[in-house]
């Protein structure tokens, strides 16, 4: 079995997300005790959204001007602390998501950096072959014009 196959990066991203659960269930269990996360934080948007669902909800079945009631405190409160946790492990793996996609990208990048720097080289060399294919036709043109002219005598 191959020690790299499995990037460590992988691994951490993965034990990152597992702990995100246990962390949002700790801060939502906070958030149910505390009265001004209950007030602040888990309130509002628990009323929003049991509005925003009961108003889809009723225009659906076709009610268009019923009037929605809050819900009672303890239930917002339960269920802004189910959105606040959601919200928190959709975040975190949001995040995950994100540094995966940063990772990736550095990575190419390096690969393609390198390609370009072995191409670039292979471009110089190639350069220089024709140089020395130049030099060496030019100085084979010089020897056949000797030879031709007689000016270089046979070495018999």
């Amino acid at each position: 079995m191959v020690v790299g196959a499995f990037p460590i990066a992988k691994l951490l991203v993965l034990g990152i997300r597992q702990l995100s659960k246990p962390i949002a269930n700790r801060i939502k269990a906070a958030a149910r005790t505390s009265e001004f996360f209950k007030t602040y934080v888990c309130l509002p948007p628990a009323q929003l959204y049991h509005w925003v669902e009961m108003r889809t909800k009723m225009r659906i079945m076709g009610f268009r001007g019923a009037v929605i009631k809050p819900l009672n405190e303890d239930a917002a409160a339960e269920l802004g602390a189910e959105l606040l946790g959601e919200a928190i492990i959709f975040t975190i793996g949001g995040a995950c998501l994100v540094a995966e996609y940063a990772r990736q990208s550095i990575n190419s990048k390096k690969k393609e950096d390198e390609l370009n720097g072995q191409l670039a080289a292979l471009h110089e060399q190639i350069t220089e072959l024709n140089l020395t294919a130049e030099t060496l036709d030019a100085q084979l043109r010089e020897v056949n014009r000797l030879l031709l002219s007689g000016a270089v005598p046979d070495k018999k």
